[in-house]
């Protein structure tokens, strides 16, 4: 018999709210069948809470073929390579102007395949919930999830739920894996000297917008998250045919990191050029908490690097989609500085973006 059991009555927000559906409560050990508000250790005991949990809960969210056949995991057809990505989401606070952490799993996984030039299909996830969750704030967030699953066109193909002690969960994390299927071979190997460096928008958003609503702080108008599905336009990219070297989404450590490390992997140098994408309210509020936008974190937003023949064409095709709107040329793959990633002012002085020795802003994705 289970040691996770719920409180024996109702009391409050903490306890059962109606009285039990199950013919058989008082005839069986297990924890009876009932609605609770808040999660408790025994929904993640793999018993009849679970199993509630699953079939009013996740199921009706995700929609899914491969989780009605309830298999430990799930059979996939994917045609061609497979690409796979892996990733766990702690952001805090749950929900963020412009988005929450169920939204969030879902566009930073498709996005990463996306960057491997590959195709989202499926996922998978895992919640780690922590006991005294309000219920209906994980049914906020799981159906926020299902939604962004199906209008970036992938399923949710298997998953799992644990629960831990109140106090040492903050909520809920959330892991992902996602599967895709891969159009195009690219990477940091393949940058070369005159590639030309476009971004799909303005930087720090997301980061700004979480740090602000984490810390209580006034948030100015139409500031939110950038967290949004890019793989229709990176993936257009690929589709048109043209000369793709990389791919890379700028999430924590932001377009500088990105610029440094790829500097340093290709062993080219990188410039970007001055002034890059930032809105004005984003720059105000990173000078207030003392902070370089260049390093702050964005979900909706990726670095291409394409070759120079291809890149007026490269544009005009991010800027028909609606999350590469404004996308700008910001730099270029120069033979000068090896290994090195450099920001040029407007009057052509540069500075070195240099990786930063810890996160400036945890706890965004």
């Amino acid at each position: 018999m289970s040691d996770e059991r719920p409180p024996p009555a109702p009391r409050g927000g903490d306890g059962a709210e109606a009285v039990s559906a199950d013919p058989m409560e008082g005839l069986s050990c297990p924890v009876p069948w009932s609605r609770y508000e808040r999660v408790t250790l025994a929904h993640g005991g793999g018993g009849r809470l679970t199993r509630q949990l699953v079939d009013q809960l996740f199921k009706p969210a995700f929609e899914s073929p491969e989780l009605e056949a309830e298999l430990d995991g799930a059979r996939l057809a994917l045609g061609g390579p497979v690409a796979v990505t892996t990733d766990a989401f702690t952001v805090r606070p749950l929900v963020f102007p412009g988005g929450d952490i169920g939204s969030l799993a879902v566009h930073g996984s498709v996005n990463d395949l996306a960057m491997c030039g590959a195709r989202p299909r499926a996922l998978t996830a895992s919640f780690v919930l922590e006991e005294g969750l309000p219920l209906a704030t994980l049914e906020r967030l799981v159906r926020s999830m299902g939604e962004a699953a199906r209008a970036a066109g992938v399923r949710v193909v298997a998953g799992d739920t644990k629960v831990v002690e109140r106090g040492k969960g903050d909520g809920v994390y959330i892991a992902v894996t996602a599967l895709g299927e891969t159009l195009a071979e690219v990477g940091p190997d393949r940058i070369e000297v005159g590639d030309r460096v476009l971004l799909s928008g303005p930087v720090g958003d997301h980061g700004t917008a979480v740090l602000l609503a984490r810390e209580g702080l006034p948030l100015p108008e139409g500031l939110v998250s950038d967290s949004a599905d890019v793989s229709p336009a990176a993936l257009a990219l690929l589709e048109a045919g043209l000369a793709v070297r990389c791919l890379r989404d700028p999430t924590r450590g932001g377009l500088a990191t990105v610029a440094a490390e790829l500097a340093a992997k290709s062993g080219h140098g990188v410039r970007l050029d001055a002034p890059l994408p930032v809105r004005p309210e984003v720059a105000d509020a990173c000078e207030l908490v003392g902070l370089d936008p260049l390093y702050v974190a964005c979900e909706g937003r990726f670095v291409a690097f394409v070759a120079p023949e291809d890149a007026e064409r490269a544009l005009a095709i991010l800027r028909a989609h609606e999350v590469a709107r404004g996308a700008p040329l910001v730099g270029e793959v120069v033979g000068e500085h090896p290994g090195v990633a450099t920001l040029r002012s407007e009057l052509g002085a540069e500075r070195v973006l240099d990786l930063l020795s810890g996160e400036p802003l945890p706890r965004i994705c």
